[in-house]
Parts: C-alpha cells; sequence; structure tokens
C-alpha cells in the first residue's frame, strides 16, 4: 500500500520520549518492514531536521544526530518525491483559490506529493490541516 508519511510522524517516531512516539513509531516500522511503500515528501526532510535541532529539551537533537536520524529512519526506507517548478505553480494557484495562507501552505506541499504520488493513504498527527487543504484527499488520511 502506497503511504505517504507525513513529518509529524516522522518526528514522533523517531524521538523516543515524543508523547506519540508509539503510535508513530509503528509506521516507520511498516516502511522498514516492507509492509508499506513509503513516501515523504522532499520538504519534509527539511522540516523534520529543523524541528529535531529546535525542538524544547530533552527532546532536541545535535545537527549531526538529525542527521543520523533522517538517514537511518527515512532515507533508507522511504521514496523520497519532490515538487516541480510547475507543481508549485499550479499549487499556488490552489492555495490562493481556496484561501489558504500561513503555516497550512506546507501541508499543502505534502498533500500536494501525496496527490501527485496518487497514495492509498497519508499518515499524519495533524489531519486538520490536510482536511483543508486537499478536501478532495480526506478521506485518504489516517491519524495513527
Amino acid at each position: 500500500m502506497k503511504t505517504l508519511l507525513d513529518s509529524s510522524v516522522l518526528i514522533a517516531g523517531m524521538l523516543g520520549l515524543h508523547s506519540d512516539h508509539r503510535r508513530a513509531r509503528i509506521w516507520l516500522e511498516k516502511a522498514k518492514n516492507g509492509e508499506i511503500e513509503a513516501i515523504v515528501s522532499a520538504h519534509s526532510l527539511a522540516e523534520v531536521y529543523s524541528v529535531l535541532t529546535r525542538m524544547p529539551r530533552p527532546l532536541q537533537v545535535s545537527t549531526a544526530v538529525a542527521l543520523q536520524l533522517i538517514e537511518r529512519n527515512i532515507l533508507n526506507y522511504t521514496k523520497v518525491i519532490a515538487l516541480t517548478a510547475d507543481d508549485y505553480r499550479d499549487l499556488i494557484r490552489h492555495l490562493s483559490q481556496a484561501g489558504i495562507a500561513g503555516g497550512a501552505v506546507y501541508d499543502g506541499i505534502i498533500a500536494n506529493v501525496a496527490a501527485k504520488e496518487q497514495v492509498d493513504q497519508i499518515v499524519t498527527l495533524n489531519a486538520k490541516d490536510f482536511h483543508r487543504v486537499y478536501p478532495s484527499l480526506a478521506a485518504n488520511v489516517i491519524v495513527p
């Protein structure tokens, strides 16, 4: 099953002290075991790195540890998909027409990757913005 893993799931799944670790970690294990075809937005890589290195202590990790976590848990077991310049142009038009601004734009990037890759499901800890930016994908959003 083709599954897009949102950055919220990736972050929680990698940090044992995170309050959502157990329910998110299951999805990283499914990717590692080949139970799902895991898709990650290229944007999520930068987002995950940023969040891992700026979270409040004790969750915050060093830049070197963040890189190791990303390599061991994401890059080795997922297919990373980037949007093209044309994809971004179309996305910005879509968001503008829908009246969407602010941080939800970044969920729009991730949702656009899901649509582009025709995933069967999106796994996120924050379904609200996904429902808002791409209502057509709402039925495919899973909150573990």
